[in-house]
């Protein structure tokens, strides 16, 4: 089932972007502006998080080994046994962020959809490692895969990620596929994800007039995250998975807003991903930016309920395939 949107909901998202239209955005810039925003970030963290323990959500900090790499990880237990494993990758232009900020979403999967929730602390960007983004997402996601079953008792997994976490979730299911893993996943949940590091049409063209994110100051971001690459470097598969084969990947939703500009991004990796599969869902949602799913508005909280819904569905679905195979 699609997600619906009514008239009233499409009248306050244009409310609110008028107000948006004058408010500052976020534009991703070098290691101290990112530094100093990460600082403001963590002391906004210091507030109590009360929804945690009205939803019944328990919070752990773990440090994950795997081969040679040491990597946190923020997990968020529901109170009954895990009917699965949800692999968190937090946004943040690759350079601002931490698992914790993903939270209030986190929170209601784990307890809608009963699923342990693994968020990933990659390290950033600062210094233009890209690299140990991916390094790090992609060692995450093979340590969960061989010990799903010993750390959470259910081997039903399901990868999601928004904006330039989109991107790291992507690389990481595509060095599963490689690995013969991908089969182990139950889905994707990709927001508004950036696939084409030399900058899609839309961000190209992308004025700074864009909501929330600054559109000329990401693809900035872009060309300084690879100065080491040309443009035809930059759309090699090794970090632009928009280019890569995409066949034997598990299903999967993509969500984006109408005004986003890595609109083109999620418009092209979906349409890629069911010509290789056939198990793609594109979801375009009207008068929404970037980021439209973290907004106080009701098409943020019926598309959060909807991505929840998906993710039960699939889980549902596995559930039935291996009955039957049993049967």
């Amino acid at each position: 089932m699609p997600l619906r949107l009514d008239p009233a909901d499409l009248a306050e998202a244009r409310h609110l972007n008028r107000k948006l239209a004058w408010m500052p955005k976020f534009r991703p810039r070098g290691r101290i502006k990112a530094f100093l925003m990460q600082g403001v970030m963590r002391a906004q963290q210091l507030r109590p998080q009360p929804y945690l323990q009205r939803l019944d959500v328990r919070v752990e900090m773990r440090e994950v080994v795997f081969d040679g790499g040491r990597i946190l990880v923020r997990i968020l237990r529901p109170n009954t046994r895990p009917k699965g494993i949800y692999l968190d990758i937090h946004g943040g232009a690759w350079i601002v962020g931490n698992a914790r900020c993903d939270d209030p979403c986190n929170a209601m999967i784990a307890a809608e959809c009963g699923m342990a929730v693994v968020s990933v602390e990659y390290r950033l960007a600062l210094d233009n490692r890209l690299d140990l983004c991916i390094e790090d997402c992609r060692k995450v996601a093979f340590w969960l895969v061989e010990n799903c079953m010993s750390e959470f008792g259910t081997d039903r997994i399901v990868i999601g990620g928004e904006s330039a976490g989109a991107h790291l979730a992507a690389c990481a299911l595509l060095a599963l596929r490689d690995a013969g893993q991908a089969s182990r996943l139950a889905g994707a949940v990709l927001f508004y994800g950036a696939y084409d590091l030399s900058g899609s049409p839309s961000l190209r063209a992308a004025g700074p007039e864009t909501l929330v994110l600054h559109g000329p100051s990401a693809f900035r971001n872009l060309k300084r995250l690879t100065a080491d690459r040309s443009d035809v470097e930059r759309r090699r598969p090794d970090i632009s998975p928009l280019y890569a084969d995409l066949a034997g990947l598990p299903p999967a939703l993509f969500l984006v807003g109408a005004l986003d500009p890595l609109l083109d991004d999620t418009l092209q990796m979906a349409e890629r991903w069911n010509a290789a599969n056939g198990n793609a869902e594109l979801t375009v949602v009207p008068e929404a930016p970037h980021a439209f799913n973290r907004l106080k508005t009701s098409i943020a909280v019926k598309t959060n309920a909807y991505v929840r819904r998906w993710v039960n569905r699939r889980l549902e679905m596995l559930t039935t395939i291996r009955t039957d195979k049993v049967a």
